[in-house]
């Protein structure tokens, strides 16, 4: 017996069809438009040691917002970072072989992008009993070309077997690296009306480093008062323990290009402590807590700054007040 199909009325009909438009569509205000996250440019790939190489890629535009990266090594899914990070090195690889490495970026709900074009790198020979360091290049040579960027240059080192990559510093932080058949590059994503001081340090396949050139002080042009990168949402509290006081303080990670490992603690004017994580370094919320003594009814007034990405200083929070009692 074969049985009729069932008519639904138009109105559900119509009904029906708005539903499944808002299902695959997404609600309004929601800001998402069901478009994946593009695939990261800029790529490279640079061996930093018979066993390691170190990847970098541009940031991914932030519609829709990236949530983390994947660096794959041909198919293979081999480091992931969150969307502040835009290097990594990969380590665990065999000396004398060949890679290709791409960056896929991951957005908030979970999609993943397409994959960045391939990008190859080769690792050298192992070397045994190599305990030589590189010599010191020659003193970095830069200028500034606009507020955001500097191309820098510097000399070659030697090296009993080879220079495999030069790193560069801002300060005593590590902000950019480079194969070693290059003596130029172009640092970009600096900050408007800031101070630099930049030096290269040579490596070879062992690892062994040089000690860094000559350094090289420039300003960026333009203003930056430093509130964009100032960790955000301080808060400043108090408990008492053991008949002592302690201030307990939390703050929102400052978003920047990479991740924030130190932070700078001012009370009452002046420097009271520094803060340093290791690969721990929190990503969203941190906290702290530090001693202040054991009076009661004394007022302090405390607040915090990060040390970038690029080596130097953000801005600081507000200044908050807390009285032990």
């Amino acid at each position: 017996m074969r049985r009729r199909a069932a008519v639904l009325p138009r109105r559900l009909l119509a009904l029906c069809g708005v539903l499944a438009c808002a299902a695959a569509c997404g609600s309004p205000g929601t800001g998402d438009d069901g478009r994946l996250p593009a695939a990261p440019a800029g790529v490279t790939a640079t061996a930093g040691s018979a066993g390691s190489v170190h990847v970098m890629w541009d940031a991914v535009p932030t519609t829709p917002r990236v949530r983390l990266y994947e660096v794959y090594r041909g198919t293979a899914k081999v480091a992931q970072v969150p969307a502040s990070e835009h290097m990594v090195d990969v380590t665990r690889l065999r000396p004398a072989t060949g890679y290709v490495f791409t960056v896929r970026a991951r957005d908030g709900e979970g999609r993943l992008g397409p994959p960045s074009r391939p990008v190859r790198a080769t690792t050298p020979a192992a070397v045994a009993a190599d305990d030589a360091a590189p010599t010191r290049p020659g003193p970095a040579r830069g200028r500034v070309i606009g507020s955001r960027e500097v191309p820098l240059s510097w000399s070659a080192s030697r090296d009993d077997t080879a220079v495999l990559s030069y790193d560069i510093y801002q300060g005593g932080s590590k902000v950019h690296s480079v194969g070693g058949n290059q003596t130029a590059t172009v640092l970009t994503g600096l900050r408007p009306g800031t101070r630099y001081a930049f030096s290269v340090r040579a490596r070879d396949a062992a690892d062994n480093v040089s000690p860094p050139g000559g350094t090289v002080r420039l300003t960026t042009p333009g203003t930056d008062d430093g509130r964009g990168t100032a960790p955000t949402a301080f808060r400043a509290g108090c408990h008492r323990a053991d008949g002592a006081y302690y201030l307990d303080l939390s703050w929102t990670v400052p978003r920047t290009d990479g991740v924030v490992t130190e932070y700078q603690i001012r009370l009452d004017g002046q420097s009271a402590t520094s803060l340093v994580y290791g690969g721990d370094a929190p990503r969203g919320r941190a906290r702290y807590s530090f001693y202040v003594g054991r009076e009661a009814g004394v007022t302090h007034r405390v607040r915090v700054r990060a040390r970038l990405p690029d080596g130097t200083w953000g801005g600081f929070t507000a200044e908050r007040s807390v009285t032990t009692r």
